[in-house]
């Protein structure tokens, strides 16, 4: 055992019964700035516990006196929080598992690249020198929705108006977009909330059980039927029925359902007697409705009464700004949930997740946090700590470009901005070698155009929709056409001066 510093001044304790490890890990640790003492056995990491206390402990794993496992066990008795690494030439299943299970801070195999593990432990240290969050007297009631984004700002609005009626909601949005947490807050906030929400996945469901299902069904209706059974619509009675992936209800089942939204009742399967039922229907689809109508896949009738109120749920990628509060309320409630200790994004890492597209949305961007809270090291997520999928995302280097600055657009990876965002950089670039003035405006007015005329052609010309779609008012779209001399592009019809009432 060799000790070059004071007890006092020695950061991080290397345990290892192989000498050529101590020395090499003491002194690339001495030449990093790092204080550091070494040993070759646990009993005496033990015995100098007893005068001193390290930082950072990185014990070997199969020893002769005591097992590094065992080792941890007693250095997280005597210090909870002291980071452990544990270091092994034996890279089994078992090993790791006890370690993690251990509360070892990360598992290191042998043979081991010195500067990486020079970093770990660098990582270690800066853990210890974060002061420990305040744990709260008792956690706030988690919110039903966050969002700061326009969008989803337009959503609040719509549920707080949707909250006063009874009247029938269709969802839309992709996969993972939060339609059943929109629904829930919609019955949370009327003055049915005193009455069930009922969830119904119609894709979830097979297709022989679903009108049982809904409907419920009497003794003896079908093979199996042994007793009487209440459907979801005699559950979610004086309350709300939430009938997501509503696009994947069989045709015959649609028939039915459209009998009750007409009558406001129903027959249990196998039954006589004709049940009223005054539940609310909230009904939600990733898919196109009207495009499934055009199929002959989806009724027509059951599609209107279905589209009183139609809600438009913006994707996670139209909301970007809504990703740092969505991951901090995520890593803290996921936390408590999995009895984990609760984790912050640095922000490097950060600047990675919101760079993401995110395919899956906000459960995607909960799933994540759950990976990072179960794999990440640290309490402080690095951007190494990020899923490959994440940094297949991100600009390798950053280097050269300064803080809040593009990279120039044939420097962009292909990872980074899109096909259009390199287009408009290297448009701009070419105006301005030209010495044309005025490009901010010339640009902005075509962009604009683009936009517009995109919108309400993917919108079949229904102004209304193309204007929520894009978040913006209906009015501001009305403008929009009339500055940027749309109407006839859209209509082919000029509108004169005096005209201009919103469509």
């Amino acid at each position: 055992m060799t000790n070059d510093r004071p007890l006092s001044e020695s950061s991080v304790w290397v345990v290892d019964d192989d000498r050529a490890i101590r020395w090499v890990l003491g002194r690339a640790l001495e030449r990093a700035g790092i204080s550091a003492r070494v040993f070759s056995d646990a009993a005496a990491v033990l015995d100098a516990l007893e005068a001193s206390r390290p930082r950072v402990v990185v014990s070997d794993i199969r020893m002769p006196d005591m097992t590094g496992v065992e080792l941890l066990s007693r250095l997280k008795a005597l210090a909870p929080d002291m980071p452990v690494i544990i270091m092994t030439a034996y890279s089994d299943l078992e090993s790791a598992v006890s370690a993690y299970q251990g509360g070892a801070f990360e598992y290191l195999p042998k043979p081991f690249d010195v500067e990486k593990a020079v970093e770990l432990i660098s990582r270690a240290l800066a853990e210890t020198q974060e002061p420990e969050p305040a744990a709260p007297a008792a956690l706030p009631a988690a919110p039903d929705l966050i969002g700061q984004a326009p969008a989803m700002q337009d959503v609040f609005r719509a549920i707080g108006r949707l909250s006063q009626s009874a009247v029938t909601v269709l969802l839309t949005g992709e996969s993972g977009a939060g339609k059943e947490v929109v629904a829930r807050a919609i019955w949370k906030h009327s003055r049915r909330s005193r009455a069930p929400f009922i969830a119904l996945n119609m894709a979830a469901i097979p297709r022989e059980l679903l009108e049982s299902e809904l409907f419920g069904h009497e003794k003896g209706a079908f093979t199996g039927a042994v007793a009487r059974r209440i459907g979801r619509f005699e559950e979610a009675r004086g309350g709300t029925l939430f009938l997501d992936e509503i696009g994947d209800m069989p045709m015959e089942l649609q028939t039915r359902l459209l009998r009750v939204l007409s009558s406001g009742s129903f027959y249990r399967v196998g039954g006589r007697e004709s049940i009223q039922t005054d539940a609310r229907i909230i009904a939600a689809t990733n898919q196109d409705l009207e495009a499934l109508v055009r199929r002959g896949a989806f009724r027509e009738d059951l599609y209107h009464r279905l589209n009183v109120i139609r809600l438009r749920l913006p994707p996670l990628r139209e909301r970007r700004e809504d990703i740092a509060p969505l991951a901090a309320h995520f890593l803290a409630a996921e936390a408590g949930e999995l009895g984990l200790e609760p984790k912050t994004l640095s922000a490097e890492a950060l600047a990675a997740i919101e760079r993401y597209r995110f395919p899956g949305n906000v459960r995607e961007l909960e799933n994540l946090c759950r990976w990072l809270l179960v794999m990440a090291p640290s309490r402080v997520v690095a951007a190494e700590d990020l899923p490959p999928e994440i940094l297949a995302q991100t600009p390798a280097d950053k280097s050269s470009t300064a803080p809040g600055e593009p990279a120039a657009a044939e420097d962009a990876p292909s990872g980074g901005a899109s096909d259009w965002e390199r287009a408009v950089r290297a448009e701009v670039r070419a105006k301005l070698d030209a010495g044309e003035r005025c490009v901010w405006d010339d640009l902005l007015s075509r962009f604009e155009r683009a936009v517009i005329l995109a919108a309400v052609r993917a919108t079949g010309g229904r102004r209304v929709e193309a204007a929520e779609r894009l978040g913006i008012g209906r009015n501001t779209l009305t403008r929009k056409i009339r500055e940027l001399a749309l109407e006839e592009a859209i209509t082919g019809r000029t509108i004169p001066p005096h005209e201009g009432g919103a469509s």
